[in-house]
């Protein structure tokens, strides 16, 4: 199962913003709104792995914030 796309924000180091689930380039000059569907599919693709490597590494924290469970590894 695929990491859910965010409904908005900006993609890190990007000029582009997801708001209200639509695609837009943002500048100093001005925004546009980006209608090519492969475009914002490709940006679909890349905010899902984005999303899913966020949480990937926050389960990581996660589990190394824990103590080891006693007995592990000892016989």
């Amino acid at each position: 199962m695929s990491a859910p796309t965010p409904r908005s924000g900006r993609l890190v180091r990007s000029p582009v913003v997801l708001r209200d689930g639509q695609w837009w380039l943002v500048s100093g000059a001005g925004s546009i709104l980006a209608t090519d569907p492969t475009f914002t599919g490709v940006l679909d693709g890349f905010a899902q792995a984005m999303t899913a490597a966020d949480q990937a590494v926050a389960d990581l924290r996660a589990r190394q914030s824990k103590p080891p469970a006693s007995g592990a590894g000892s016989e």
